[in-house]
């Protein structure tokens, strides 16, 4: 970042914060805005990201009290106007005149040799940022890098939340990881990146999750769902089974009378956390093999039943 950056831009506007703000204001209002202008939340958006880098050049000259003190009195002298640092050309005051009348030197004032600036005013700029004058700033401490990192957990884990401890660049770091997190979703950690240069934030933590599959249990939203077959008999004419739940023991769900294979019985309370459900879906089992009673009932049966077309309507609908 040049001296011109310092006179040009107005960090406190960036920061919407006043002048007189204190270091914990400047924090927070850097934290909320670096928040909705990250690139992660404004994928492909360049203005966003723009407006990211130039919130971080605020914080990082604001958030140093040495710096803050070097730009305040630096906008204080120039008013924050723009101007050239050349001579007299080109019709525009130079650098010159607006620091030769604000010292009281003219066309005949005492100047340096090298600079031609006003006697006394290189060794001030020198003062107060560390180099000669005319030189560039020294830019301000840089905020910490985002890292990534992943981690594979149980579906029974992630179903009722587990806390994980990550090895992140020499560090120890734990992560909490909430119930009901999908395979592949990322999880935000802030502050627990690479930390900042001194004076500056550390950057974020971003963990991918990945979920082992459950034999019988699979996740849908805050629900959980689960397969159970049933026998004709119990889906013809109704019966009361036993469903499994992830925290435990069984449930007893109701499969009423002429229920049909695909239908979804909802269990309430029993999913992920509270608000969550078990949506229990009725797999209808057809035996592979009979005995000779039960094929002679199953004859029966379709003899007593034989009035009824159960693909009536197929044909049609299949032509229409």
């Amino acid at each position: 970042m040049t001296g011109q950056d310092w006179i040009e831009k107005d960090f406190y506007r960036v920061l919407g914060v006043p002048k007189d703000a204190d270091a914990a204001s400047i924090k927070k209002a850097y934290r909320k805005l670096a928040r909705t202008k990250h690139p992660d939340h404004n994928p492909g958006d360049a203005k966003a990201e723009a407006e990211f880098k130039e919130i971080g050049e605020a914080y990082a000259v604001l958030s140093d009290p040495s710096q803050r003190q070097q730009y305040d009195q630096l906008r204080a002298m120039t008013g924050g106007a723009r101007f050239q640092a050349g001579g007299r050309g080109g019709g525009a005051a130079g650098f010159e005149d607006m620091f030769g009348g604000m010292f009281g030197g003219g066309a005949g004032g005492a100047r340096t040799r090298s600079t031609g600036a006003p006697a006394g005013f290189e060794d001030l700029l020198s003062g107060m940022f560390g180099g000669a004058a005319g030189g560039g700033f020294q830019r301000g401490p840089q905020p910490g890098a985002d890292l990534s990192a992943a981690v594979t957990l149980p579906f029974r884990e992630v179903a009722e939340g587990a806390t994980v401890s990550l090895s992140v660049e020499g560090r120890t770091v734990n992560a909490r990881i909430p119930a009901g997190v999908r395979d592949g979703q990322k999880i935000r950690l802030r502050g627990k990146g690479r930390p900042g240069e001194p004076g500056a934030p550390a950057g974020d933590l971003v963990v991918t999750v990945r979920v082992q599959p459950h034999p019988v249990f699979t996740a849908d939203g805050t629900n959980l769902r689960i397969t159970v077959p049933v026998a004709f008999d119990e889906a013809a004419l109704g019966a009361t089974i036993e469903v499994p739940t992830l925290n435990g023991g069984p449930v007893r769900v109701k499969v009423p009378e002429g229920t049909p294979s695909g239908r979804v019985l909802r269990v309430k309370g029993r999913g992920i956390g509270e608000k969550g459900d078990l949506l229990v879906t009725v797999q209808v089992v057809v035996p592979q093999r009979l005995s000779a009673a039960a094929r002679e009932a199953v004859q029966a049966f379709g003899i007593a039943t034989s009035g009824e077309d159960v693909r009536a309507g197929l044909m049609d609908q299949a032509r229409s």
